[in-house]
């Protein structure tokens, strides 16, 4: 009996050591190995989006910082990085050549509502990861449909809904004119903001009209707007024509109270251009720290931000907060990548995507990141900021849950 007991006891530690022998055992899906994790991504390195590319490049250079640091969990990144024009028939081309001949384990920061709406259901289908989109489009954060899709920045909706409380509180008798770009992300904006004034809209809005991304430029938009008599102007673009719609309103002199959306308030690529002077008074909403802003220049966030772009992006310019939502982005890939272990399997990348609860050094006090199995949002916090001739000046509350 003594040796019957004995060999159960040994036959049960063999399999208590079998057990826990695949427990360690590292899996991967295509894109990672013992030494590799390949990343995919989609941006506008040229066309009528270009201003944006430089994110694509501010990820890649925060990549080549994690590889010269030894990678993530000694793995190194190999960043695949492919250019769409801002195309959605070229974003499903470039996704499909990630997916299908580089084997990305995930497709990582793609940028553009229209160009993501376009892939989203070839990656659900397709169940490779497509996450972190760069896109505050409200459909980014629906798991129960698109389990694969998951979305970063605050919603053009919540953001829309913002500009709309600070409207009926501060000025409850405005006249509004909107100019929005005819697609999905201009609608979404539109959205939120309708939302957000609720039956007053009907009669506060007094001019809606669209532009087409392919237009040359908006100053017809611009002066029929004017004509409307509205005092309130909501400014849904893209970079390219949001400084051309500050530029014309100054041009025909046209003073109203303004409001441009966040995805277009980068100082260098859109401000500048349009002239500085033209943007006084300007308001936005941030949940960044914006580069510009001195009030950051003794923050260690914002210090090493400075370091890393001199050493690994030195011809990014840093007056650019996109370089700075680069930097963000990128941070928070890595963090899934560390949780994810040695368990790297597209299903696995999604589970730590969902399980998110941090701080980054260059977010705004009182903005994180934070996921759950059924919120794929993982930022919803953001502030007012006004332009001063020089930089994005934050005031109020910050806004979010």
């Amino acid at each position: 009996m003594r040796l019957k007991a004995l060999t159960l006891a040994a036959a049960g530690l063999a399999a208590m050591s079998i057990a826990t022998s695949a427990l360690a055992q590292k899996k991967y899906d295509p894109g990672a190995d013992d030494k590799e994790i390949k990343v995919g991504a989609i941006h506008p390195y040229s066309g009528p989006a270009s201003a944006y590319g430089t994110i694509g490049k501010a990820i890649g250079a925060y990549f080549d910082k994690v590889n010269a640091e030894g990678g993530v969990n000694g793995r190194k990144i190999k960043y695949i990085a492919l250019d769409d024009g801002y195309n959605p028939a070229k974003t499903v081309e470039q996704a499909r050549k990630l997916v299908e001949e580089e084997e990305t384990l995930v497709v990582f920061n793609p940028l553009g509502t229209p160009p993501n709406t376009a892939i989203q259901k070839y990656m659900n289908q397709k169940k490779v990861p497509h996450l972190f989109v760069a896109t505050g489009a409200t459909k980014w954060g629906d798991p129960k449909n698109f389990p694969w899709t998951m979305g970063w920045q605050p919603t053009y909706q919540a953001e829309g809904q913002i500009y709309a409380a600070y409207i009926l509180e501060h000025k409850p008798n405005a006249k509004i004119a909107i100019l929005y770009q005819n697609d999905d992300y201009g609608k979404d904006y539109l959205k939120g903001f309708e939302d957000g004034l609720g039956d007053k809209g009907k009669t506060m809005i007094v001019s809606k009209i669209s532009y087409e991304v392919t237009d040359p430029t908006i100053d017809s938009q611009m002066v029929s707007l004017k004509a409307s008599g509205a005092d309130v102007f909501f400014n849904i673009t893209t970079p390219k024509f949001a400084a051309q719609a500050i530029k014309k309103a100054a041009d025909i002199g046209w003073k109203p109270l303004h409001f441009l959306n966040n995805v277009s308030a980068s100082v260098s690529s859109v401000m500048t251009p349009a002239g500085l002077e033209n943007g006084v008074g300007l308001i936005t909403s941030n949940y960044i720290k914006d580069p510009t802003d001195p009030q950051w220049a003794n923050d260690k966030g914002y210090k090493d931000w400075v370091e890393w772009m001199k050493k690994y992006y030195p011809s990014g310019n840093l007056g650019d907060a996109f370089n700075v939502y680069g930097y963000n982005v990128a941070q928070g890939l890595v963090h899934v990548l560390k949780q994810a272990g040695d368990n790297l399997t597209r299903e696995n990348i999604m589970k730590q995507a969902a399980s998110l609860d941090m701080t980054l050094p260059m977010l705004l006090p009182g903005v994180n990141v934070k996921t759950s199995a059924d919120d794929f949002y993982p930022i919803e916090r953001e502030q007012l900021a006004r332009f001063d001739g020089k930089t994005w000046v934050l005031f109020g509350k910050v806004y979010g849950r």
